[in-house]
Protein backbone atom coordinates (compact mmCIF):
# COMPACT_ATOMS: atom_id res chain seq x y z
CA UNK A 1 0.00 0.00 0.00
CA UNK A 2 1.20 3.31 -0.94
CA UNK A 3 0.81 7.22 0.70
CA UNK A 4 -2.04 7.39 -1.97
CA UNK A 5 -4.31 4.76 -0.18
CA UNK A 6 -7.16 7.38 1.75
CA UNK A 7 -7.27 4.92 5.14
CA UNK A 8 -5.17 2.18 6.85
CA UNK A 9 -6.40 -1.99 7.23
CA UNK A 10 -7.57 -2.51 10.70
CA UNK A 11 -7.73 1.38 11.76
CA UNK A 12 -11.26 2.03 13.14
CA UNK A 13 -11.04 5.52 11.75
CA UNK A 14 -10.18 7.02 8.48
CA UNK A 15 -6.91 8.79 7.34
CA UNK A 16 -6.37 11.04 5.12
CA UNK A 17 -4.95 10.65 2.24
CA UNK A 18 -0.73 11.46 2.11
CA UNK A 19 -1.01 14.41 -0.81
CA UNK A 20 -2.32 17.27 -0.23
CA UNK A 21 -5.64 17.56 -1.98
CA UNK A 22 -5.52 19.99 -5.27
CA UNK A 23 -2.10 20.00 -5.81
CA UNK A 24 -1.54 16.82 -7.96
CA UNK A 25 1.34 14.05 -7.99
CA UNK A 26 3.77 15.94 -9.65
CA UNK A 27 3.67 19.52 -8.05
CA UNK A 28 6.42 20.82 -5.51
CA UNK A 29 4.27 21.37 -2.60
CA UNK A 30 2.32 18.14 -2.28
CA UNK A 31 4.60 16.80 0.09
CA UNK A 32 5.38 13.92 -1.76
CA UNK A 33 8.24 11.56 -1.66
CA UNK A 34 9.19 12.69 -5.34
CA UNK A 35 10.76 15.84 -4.55
CA UNK A 36 13.10 16.29 -1.53
CA UNK A 37 13.11 20.16 -1.61
CA UNK A 38 10.11 20.67 1.06
CA UNK A 39 11.47 17.80 3.63
CA UNK A 40 10.62 14.63 1.02
CA UNK A 41 7.90 13.49 2.50
CA UNK A 42 7.81 11.25 6.22
CA UNK A 43 11.78 11.66 7.88
CA UNK A 44 13.32 8.84 8.93
CA UNK A 45 12.33 8.52 13.16
CA UNK A 46 8.36 9.17 12.25
CA UNK A 47 9.06 6.12 9.85
CA UNK A 48 10.57 4.02 12.49
CA UNK A 49 8.24 5.01 15.15
CA UNK A 50 4.98 4.12 12.88
CA UNK A 51 6.63 0.80 11.93
CA UNK A 52 7.53 0.16 15.91
CA UNK A 53 11.19 -0.05 15.95
CA UNK A 54 11.66 -0.82 19.47
CA UNK A 55 15.22 1.10 19.83
CA UNK A 56 13.20 4.26 18.77
CA UNK A 57 10.57 3.81 21.32
CA UNK A 58 12.96 3.17 24.20
CA UNK A 59 12.93 5.90 27.10
CA UNK A 60 16.41 8.28 26.60
CA UNK A 61 17.79 7.27 30.43
CA UNK A 62 20.23 9.84 31.15
CA UNK A 63 23.08 8.41 33.61
CA UNK A 64 23.57 11.82 35.52
CA UNK A 65 20.17 12.39 36.80
CA UNK A 66 19.86 8.78 38.58
CA UNK A 67 18.71 9.01 41.92
CA UNK A 68 18.59 12.36 42.43
CA UNK A 69 14.80 12.73 42.66
CA UNK A 70 14.85 10.95 46.22
CA UNK A 71 17.66 13.69 47.15
CA UNK A 72 15.84 16.30 46.03
CA UNK A 73 12.73 15.41 47.50
CA UNK A 74 14.49 14.77 51.28
CA UNK A 75 16.12 18.18 50.81
CA UNK A 76 13.09 20.23 49.63
CA UNK A 77 11.43 18.36 52.44
CA UNK A 78 13.49 18.82 54.78
CA UNK A 79 13.62 22.24 54.09
CA UNK A 80 9.34 23.26 54.00
CA UNK A 81 9.10 20.91 57.81
CA UNK A 82 11.72 23.64 59.45
CA UNK A 83 9.95 26.72 57.64
CA UNK A 84 6.78 25.65 58.69
CA UNK A 85 7.75 24.36 61.94
CA UNK A 86 9.54 28.37 62.53
CA UNK A 87 6.18 29.87 61.89
CA UNK A 88 4.66 27.54 63.85
CA UNK A 89 7.03 28.73 66.66
CA UNK A 90 6.58 31.92 66.13
CA UNK A 91 2.31 31.89 66.31
CA UNK A 92 3.52 30.53 70.02
CA UNK A 93 5.67 33.26 70.88
CA UNK A 94 3.22 35.71 69.69
CA UNK A 95 0.52 34.21 71.20
CA UNK A 96 2.32 33.79 74.99
CA UNK A 97 3.20 37.68 74.30
CA UNK A 98 -0.41 38.48 73.66
CA UNK A 99 -1.98 35.91 76.89
CA UNK A 100 0.93 37.54 79.20
CA UNK A 101 -0.23 40.98 78.01
CA UNK A 102 -3.67 41.13 78.37
CA UNK A 103 -2.88 39.30 81.61
CA UNK A 104 -0.83 42.53 82.80
CA UNK A 105 -4.00 44.47 81.75
CA UNK A 106 -6.14 42.91 83.47
CA UNK A 107 -4.33 42.83 86.68
CA UNK A 108 -3.62 46.74 86.14
CA UNK A 109 -7.06 47.37 86.10
CA UNK A 110 -8.00 45.13 89.20
CA UNK A 111 -5.23 46.87 91.08
CA UNK A 112 -6.97 50.39 90.53
CA UNK A 113 -9.76 50.04 92.00
CA UNK A 114 -10.70 51.74 94.43
CA UNK A 115 -11.18 49.05 97.33
CA UNK A 116 -8.57 46.95 96.12
CA UNK A 117 -4.75 46.69 96.70
CA UNK A 118 -1.72 46.60 94.47
CA UNK A 119 -0.68 43.14 95.65
CA UNK A 120 -4.23 41.86 94.51
CA UNK A 121 -3.60 43.22 90.91
CA UNK A 122 -0.07 41.02 90.77
CA UNK A 123 -2.16 37.77 92.45
CA UNK A 124 -5.16 38.19 89.56
CA UNK A 125 -1.95 38.67 86.71
CA UNK A 126 -0.35 35.82 87.96
CA UNK A 127 -3.48 33.67 87.86
CA UNK A 128 -4.25 34.22 84.65
CA UNK A 129 -1.03 33.72 83.16
CA UNK A 130 -0.67 30.18 85.00
CA UNK A 131 -4.01 29.28 83.77
CA UNK A 132 -3.46 30.00 80.34
CA UNK A 133 0.18 29.42 79.39
CA UNK A 134 1.60 28.16 82.58
CA UNK A 135 3.17 29.12 85.81
CA UNK A 136 6.50 29.28 84.44
CA UNK A 137 5.09 32.29 82.29
CA UNK A 138 4.73 34.27 85.86
CA UNK A 139 8.25 34.44 86.76
CA UNK A 140 8.07 37.98 87.88
CA UNK A 141 4.97 40.58 88.67
CA UNK A 142 5.85 44.15 89.70
CA UNK A 143 2.89 46.17 89.99
CA UNK A 144 3.80 50.07 91.13
CA UNK A 145 1.82 53.60 91.34
CA UNK A 146 2.78 55.77 89.00
CA UNK A 147 1.66 59.04 86.74
CA UNK A 148 0.58 58.47 83.15
CA UNK A 149 -0.13 60.91 80.91
CA UNK A 150 -0.20 63.51 83.64
CA UNK A 151 -2.78 61.14 85.71
CA UNK A 152 -2.63 58.87 88.59
CA UNK A 153 -1.99 55.70 87.30
CA UNK A 154 -1.16 51.80 88.11
CA UNK A 155 1.38 50.11 86.19
CA UNK A 156 2.15 46.14 86.10
CA UNK A 157 5.11 45.22 84.54
CA UNK A 158 5.97 41.37 83.87
CA UNK A 159 9.05 39.75 82.93
CA UNK A 160 8.24 35.91 81.55
CA UNK A 161 10.26 33.58 79.30
CA UNK A 162 10.39 34.08 76.15
CA UNK A 163 9.47 30.71 74.03
CA UNK A 164 12.05 29.90 71.44
CA UNK A 165 11.66 26.02 71.03
CA UNK A 166 8.54 24.64 72.14
CA UNK A 167 7.40 26.41 75.39
CA UNK A 168 11.07 26.58 76.49
CA UNK A 169 13.30 29.40 75.88
CA UNK A 170 15.18 32.16 77.27
CA UNK A 171 14.26 33.62 81.21
CA UNK A 172 12.40 36.94 81.60
CA UNK A 173 13.19 37.73 78.34
CA UNK A 174 10.02 39.35 77.61
CA UNK A 175 9.19 42.37 79.21
CA UNK A 176 5.25 43.56 79.17
CA UNK A 177 4.00 47.01 80.68
CA UNK A 178 0.38 48.01 81.77
CA UNK A 179 -0.88 51.01 82.70
CA UNK A 180 -4.35 51.36 84.09
CA UNK A 181 -6.32 54.91 85.63
CA UNK A 182 -6.55 54.51 89.33
CA UNK A 183 -10.09 55.23 91.16
CA UNK A 184 -10.01 57.17 93.97
CA UNK A 185 -13.23 57.87 96.24
CA UNK A 186 -12.48 61.50 96.56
Amino acid sequence: MGPEVAHRVGWPWRRRAWRRAGLGAGHAHDGGTRRRDLGGGRSRARRSVRTGDPERLRPVVRLDDAGSSPVEFVLVGALLTVLTLAVLQFGLAVYVRNVVHDAAVEGAFHAALADTSLAEGADRTRTIIARTVGEQFAEQVDVARSTHLGHDAVRVTVRATLPLVGLLGAAQAMEVTAHAPAESLE
